[in-house]
């Protein structure tokens, strides 16, 4: 059975182990930690996912910029980490399925991700260039991707710029 949750304090260091694992790099359990030092964190949307009370997964979505005439506020999904024994099992599904209802439920407009294109158009993701948004990284247009939730406007376009605590990742 899955519990998904907001994380804790005491969750930390669990939280960084399993980013660890499941890139095999540090890269992304840093910028877990950079995020949430920023003025970009979202509490309610950093997730845990437990089994039999162990963390064995965690999603983050925080704010990013959306640029064209004006600046808005959007919801970037990175990093979401699965202990590499838990991959597999529905974890991740389970926490973004938890984490947009979270966003829907905040009145958010629109969640971008950078990922496989077969994994998060099964949630409604689509390529950004759909609704005129432009990745700030040089990737094929299947990989960038946008989740409109119901909050969103036409006027969530243009360019999408990330934090510099994103720098390094």
């Amino acid at each position: 059975m899955i519990n998904i949750r907001c994380e804790a304090l005491s969750d930390y260091t669990v939280i960084s182990e399993v980013n660890t694992l499941a890139f095999g790099q540090e890269n992304e359990a840093k910028l877990v930690e950079k995020i949430r030092r920023s003025d970009r964190y979202v509490p309610e949307l950093s997730l845990v996912a437990e089994i039999e009370n162990v963390v064995v997964g965690h999603i983050l979505f925080s704010y990013i910029d959306l640029v064209s005439e004006e600046t808005l506020q959007v919801l970037g999904l990175a990093p979401l980490a699965v202990h590499p024994q838990f991959q597999r099992q529905g974890i991740g599904s389970t926490l973004i399925k938890v984490g947009l209802e979270i966003a829907e439920a905040k009145k958010e407009a629109i969640v971008i991700v950078l990922g496989h294109p077969e994994f998060y158009t099964r949630f409604g993701f689509q390529p950004s260039v759909v609704y005129e948004i432009e990745s700030p990284f040089p990737v094929p247009e299947d990989v960038f991707m946008v989740k409109p939730l119901q909050s969103y406007q036409k006027r969530y376009k243009g360019k999408v710029f990330y934090p510099s605590t994103f720098d390094g990742v």
